[in-house]
C-alpha cells in the first residue's frame, strides 16, 4: 500500500473526526462522533463507565476499524490505515513496558521497530529521557521505578517516535492517590510543552478532565453530549447529566418572568434581583452548584398536605427539601437534598452542617450571584 496523499489542508496538522460509527455486531458503540482538536491542543474524553470512550481511543489507533465516517490525522485520511502507520504514540494504563529492559531501551523501542539508525536513535533517546527529567535513572529497570516514574517512560516512549498524535488512557488511574496532584501537574506541563502533536486524554475523573485539557469532550451512550473548553462547559452545561456527572452541580428547568424566577413549578420564587444576569421571559434553566444554596433547619415539611400554605408562604424566599446524605470532609460538610425528587448539592461550614441530620427538612435559599440563569437555547 502507498504512503496516503497528504490533503489540501496538510498544513493543519490536528486531529479531525467526522461522523464516526462503531458497532460491536448488532450492537452501537459510537454514534455520529465529530470532534475536531488542533495542533498542540489537549483534549480530554470524559464519561461514565461504558459511554465509549476506551472505544474511542482504540479506533482513533487503528485497533478498532469504523462502520463509517472518517479520521484525518496531519493532513492525512487514516481511517483505513494500520495502527503501525498512524504514527500515533500511545501510553496505555498500565503503561505496558518491558520489566527485564532498562529506561533507556524501553524508551528506545519504537525507534528499532522503525529501523532509525543508531545515532540519530541514540540522540533521541536521550532527548526524550531528558524531557521526562529521568536522565538519572536511564540505566535503571523499569520495575525498579515508582509508579510515576514508569508513567514518564511509557510518555518518553510515546514521544520519541515524534508522533502526530500522542494518545493516553487514564494516565493517572494506576497511581497513588497521594501521587496523583503533583503528577497531574507534571504531565500537564508536559503536555503544554508538546506543541507539535495533537494530545488526547481519556479518563474518568471530571478533576483531571478540568485542569489539564484545552478542551473536555463529555460522552454519554456512545455519544459526545457536549464540547469545548472547561470554562465554556463549566459555566454552560448542555443539560442536566453534564452539569451533575462534570460540574457536580445540578441543572434546573425554571420559568422567568419580570419580577422573578420560578422553580419547581412556582414552590420556588426567586426575585431576579438575585442574578447578576437574566434571560428573556420565558423559559430558562438555572445552574446550581454546591456553594450556591445556603441550608437552615425548617419545622415545615413538603410531604404533609395540612402544611401546603406555610409551604407556599415560604417559598418566596427558599423551597423545603430532604437531606439525604451528609458527608464531612474536614474543610467543609457536604449535603445532598432532594427537592420533589431533583438532588441539590450544598457546601455548608463544619459547625453548621454538623446540626443538620440525614432525614431532616431543611430550607433551601440562593446566596446572592451564587447561580447562573442561561435560556435554552445556549444549554443546546
Amino acid at each position: 500500500m502507498s504512503e496516503p496523499k497528504r490533503t489540501a489542508e496538510s498544513r493543519d496538522r490536528g486531529l479531525r473526526i467526522e461522523s464516526l460509527h462503531v458497532s460491536y455486531g448488532s450492537q452501537t458503540v459510537l454514534s455520529d462522533i465529530t470532534l475536531d482538536v488542533p495542533a498542540g491542543r489537549t483534549l480530554a474524553i470524559v464519561g461514565p463507565s461504558g459511554c465509549g470512550k476506551s472505544t474511542l481511543l482504540k479506533t482513533i489507533c487503528g485497533l478498532l476499524t469504523p462502520d463509517s465516517g472518517t479520521i484525518t490525522l496531519a493532513g492525512r485520511d487514516i481511517t483505513s490505515l494500520p495502527s503501525e502507520r498512524r504514527n500515533i504514540g500511545l501510553v496505555p494504563q498500565n503503561y505496558a513496558l518491558f520489566p527485564h529492559l532498562n529506561v533507556q531501551r524501553n524508551v528506545e523501542y519504537g525507534l528499532r521497530v522503525r529501523h532509525v539508525p543508531r545515532d540519530e536513535r541514540s540522540l533521541r533517546v536521550q532527548e526524550a529521557i531528558s524531557f521526562v527529567q529521568l536522565e538519572d535513572l536511564a540505566r535503571r529497570r523499569t520495575n525498579e521505578l515508582s509508579g510515576g516514574q514508569r508513567q514518564r517512560v511509557a510518555l518518553a516512549r510515546a514521544l520519541v517516535i515524534s508522533p502526530d498524535a500522542l494518545l493516553l488512557d487514564e494516565p493517572l488511574s494506576a497511581l497513588d492517590p497521594q501521587l496523583r496532584v503533583s503528577m497531574r501537574r507534571q504531565l500537564r506541563s508536559i503536555l503544554q510543552s508538546v506543541t507539535d502533536s495533537v494530545q488526547v486524554i481519556v479518563t474518568h475523573d471530571q478533576q483531571e478532565a478540568m485542569t489539564m485539557a484545552d478542551l473536555v469532550a463529555v460522552m454519554r451512550d456512545g455519544h459526545v453530549v457536549q464540547v469545548g473548553s472547561p470554562q465554556e462547559i463549566w459555566a454552560h452545561p448542555a443539560d442536566a447529566f453534564v452539569a451533575d456527572f462534570l460540574c457536580n452541580a445540578a441543572l434546573l428547568d425554571v420559568t422567568v418572568t419580570d419580577e422573578a424566577v420560578h422553580a419547581f413549578d412556582g414552590a420556588w420564587r426567586i426575585p431576579n434581583v438575585a442574578f447578576d444576569e437574566v434571560p428573556a421571559a420565558g423559559s430558562a434553566h438555572m445552574l446550581v452548584r454546591r456553594d450556591s444554596l445556603e441550608a437552615s433547619p425548617s419545622l415545615v415539611s413538603p410531604g404533609a398536605p395540612s402544611q401546603r400554605a406555610a409551604l407556599h408562604d415560604h417559598a418566596s424566599a427558599s423551597v423545603i427539601g430532604l437531606v439525604l446524605a451528609s458527608e464531612y470532609t474536614g474543610e467543609r460538610h457536604l449535603l445532598t437534598v432532594d427537592v420533589s425528587g431533583t438532588r441539590l448539592p450544598v457546601t455548608m461550614s463544619p459547625g453548621d452542617g454538623r446540626q443538620i441530620q440525614v432525614g431532616a427538612h431543611v430550607a433551601l435559599s440562593l446566596r446572592p450571584g451564587g447561580a447562573a440563569l442561561f435560556a435554552e437555547e445556549a444549554a443546546r
